[in-house]
């Protein structure tokens, strides 16, 4: 009987072991309000995802793979939706958006690449493409 829960206690120590490497990767999210969505996927080295949504039917996904990437999203506002995807090392992106029916879509692909944003107001559309290495762009918009 004590063999088998010695067993057992040392199989859910590999395991959650096992498990560390991704839990480290971050993913924290934060909503408030009605309707709000949240996807994505990580793989990788140091990577963190984090949302905060205030509002209604907002939309957050981020996909990143590679290392060091980073992404955070924000969104206070109705009908907002922020895609981030990212592969490649070093990379980090943003969002922002504050009003209502905004639209951003970063996608990033290579080295060194950093993205901002902000979309004040309403009704804004931003989509970012960035290849390569070393890269960085920004974007502030007040739409209405």
């Amino acid at each position: 009987m004590i063999r088998k829960l010695f067993i057992a206690a040392l199989a859910t120590t590999v395991i959650a072991s096992a498990a560390a490497p991704a839990m480290a990767a971050g993913i924290h999210i934060d909503q408030y309000g009605w309707g709000n969505q949240v996807g994505g996927s990580q793989s990788g080295w140091n990577q963190t995802f984090s949302t905060k949504q205030t509002g209604w039917w907002n939309k957050a996904t981020s996909q990143q793979k590679g290392g060091n990437n980073v992404s955070a999203i924000g969104q206070q506002g109705n009908w907002n939706k922020g895609d981030v995807y990212q592969n490649g090392w070093n990379n980090q992106a943003g969002v922002g958006q504050f009003g209502n029916n905004h639209t951003s879509v970063i996608t990033q692909d290579g080295n060194g690449n950093i993205t901002a944003g902000v979309q004040v107001g309403n009704n804004c559309n931003a989509n970012v493409v960035q290849q390569g290495s070393g890269n960085v762009t920004a974007f502030v918009q007040a739409c209405n």
